[in-house]
């Protein structure tokens, strides 16, 4: 058995976590800390490198060989910087480069968050034994990512796969992205919250104004909320459609909080995907919601940095 291990790196606006993972994907070490999302660049490395710290000093990482790190975007692997929009003190960063310092100069492979979480379940979760996938997360915003051919496909970047600022509504709002009418800003969670809100739908006495209250109303049969489910399912559709048919992928995996509306979001989807998706090659589609939960961007920034090791190793690098 292979006893080396990489590291994994999961680094998002509100936590950084970090792992030690073996070649099967399971974690045998891990650290984290808050993210100090709204202090300047340097600050926010020096809590990446106190997750690294720990896990430096493991009495396993003598058996790291490279690190994954799976990041909030935009990310570019091609120069090993990262742009976080909700790290506002990270603009074109040289994460991967401080990284490498911190880890004494281990091969790192950065790829975006989405694609992490591609990765994940690619390797160990829904989309496992799918040779051509697209996985989606649908919460804050839109993120995903794609398998093809049987590998991962982030692109020379690192954001293939980001279908949430594909436009489906031509002459819709504008986004914060620029465009008009993506994905994203029908389909995320504060904007399905957002059109039910416009749309005479009121919380209960809790307050509660989240996608998670309007799906508990659309359960209970609310029918603006039942309706603003349905406009976002119907532009996930149009998305995934128009990914499927231009990539041949035959399953769609989705995770993400408002994944976790269930019936309420996949049923809807379905049924538009039937009138996007029409094509025979896109007719057999599966939808399935991801089944690898919060560890998620660690597992496939791990995944991410196996590959890049067996490809090194395949080269004779």
């Amino acid at each position: 058995m292979h006893t080396d291990l990489v590291a994994a790196l999961d680094i998002g606006g509100t936590k950084i976590a970090g792992a030690l993972v073996d070649g099967r994907g399971r974690i045998l070490a891990r650290a984290q800390r808050p993210t100090p999302a709204r202090e300047d660049g340097d600050t926010v490395m020096r809590a990446v490198e106190q997750v690294l710290g720990e896990l430096t000093a493991s009495p396993l990482w003598q058996r790291v060989t490279a690190v994954g790190i799976g990041s909030a975007g935009p990310v570019d692997a091609s120069a090993g910087t990262v742009s976080p929009v909700n790290v506002p003190g990270w603009r074109d960063y040289p994460l991967v480069a401080r990284v490498r310092a911190a880890a004494g100069n281990l091969p790192v492979e950065l790829i975006g968050d989405g694609v992490a979480i591609t990765a994940a379940e690619h390797w160990q979760g829904a989309a496992r034994g799918h040779d051509n996938a697209l996985c989606m997360v649908v919460s804050t915003g839109v993120g995903g990512g794609l398998v093809l051919g049987g590998r991962l496909h982030p692109g020379p970047t690192g954001n293939a796969g980001h279908i949430g600022h594909i436009s489906v509504d031509l002459d819709g709002d504008l986004c914060p992205c620029g465009s008009h009418g993506c994905v994203e800003r029908i389909a995320s969670g504060p904007n399905i919250a957002r059109r039910a809100l416009e749309n005479g739908w009121r919380p209960g006495p809790d307050g509660d104004t989240s996608a998670a209250a309007v799906a508990a109303a659309a359960r209970s049969g609310d029918p603006v909320a039942v309706a603003s489910f349905e406009r976002a399912a119907q532009a996930l559709a149009a998305g995934i459609a128009a990914t499927a048919t231009l990539v041949e992928i035959d399953i769609v995996v989705i995770g993400g909080g408002v994944g976790k509306a269930g019936d309420i979001l996949f049923t809807p989807l379905r049924t538009a995907l039937r009138t996007y998706a029409t094509l025979s090659f896109v007719q057999h589609l599966t939808v399935a919601p991801a089944q690898m939960g919060t560890d998620a961007g660690l597992v496939g920034a791990a995944a991410a940095a196996l590959t890049r090791r067996t490809d090194a190793a395949a080269a004779g690098v």
